[in-house]
């Protein structure tokens, strides 16, 4: 069967840049990173993942280009796992990040699945749609809302007050 992908530019301006992507879905999450670098012009030579997502767009469980968790903590490698593997019926959307030091990112959609056309070369770039900008959309990050102040510099100490710093006094 065949995987018909909308990949769309997270960007903050009204002009929308997407590419509609065609793939087996029997090819690996690397084969979907390379085919998704050169529909948008990059020269797939940074780092990258992909992070599963529920239908609030909510980032999951990494699919990593390369192994750098630490030991005991397992990620999933783009060129071991295969696409049907994580995206069908029931989960259809990624966030792929490309270029950690810029921050491209891309909402990932499953549109239709599909018969192979016979005569058709897969990947297939279907549809494009907007220029990519020349620099990654700015990206703003913030914490969810706290209801309790807390500040890391609120000790309720005066530190012009030594006497009262409550230092053991024989602590050479």
């Amino acid at each position: 069967m065949i995987y018909r992908f909308r990949v769309i530019l997270d960007n903050d301006t009204e002009d929308d840049v997407f590419r509609d992507i065609e793939i087996r879905e029997t090819d690996t999450m690397e084969d979907l990173h390379n085919t998704i670098t050169q529909s948008f012009g990059f020269d797939g030579m940074e780092m990258a993942s992909f992070y599963v997502s529920d239908d609030q767009w909510n980032q999951g469980e990494e699919i990593a280009m390369m192994d750098m968790s630490e030991a005991g903590n397992e990620v999933k490698m783009m060129n071991e796992t295969v696409l049907n593997s994580i995206i069908h019926e029931a989960s259809t959307r990624l966030i792929y990040l490309y270029d950690f030091m810029n921050m491209w990112t891309f909402y990932v959609e499953l549109g239709e699945i599909v018969e192979e056309a016979e005569g058709t070369d897969y990947p297939n770039l279907m549809f494009v749609h907007g220029q990519i900008p020349d620099e990654a959309p700015e990206k703003t990050f913030e914490a969810e809302e706290d209801d309790d102040d807390y500040n890391e510099f609120d000790d309720d100490l005066d530190l012009d007050d030594y006497d009262n710093l409550n230092f053991d006094e024989n602590w050479n």
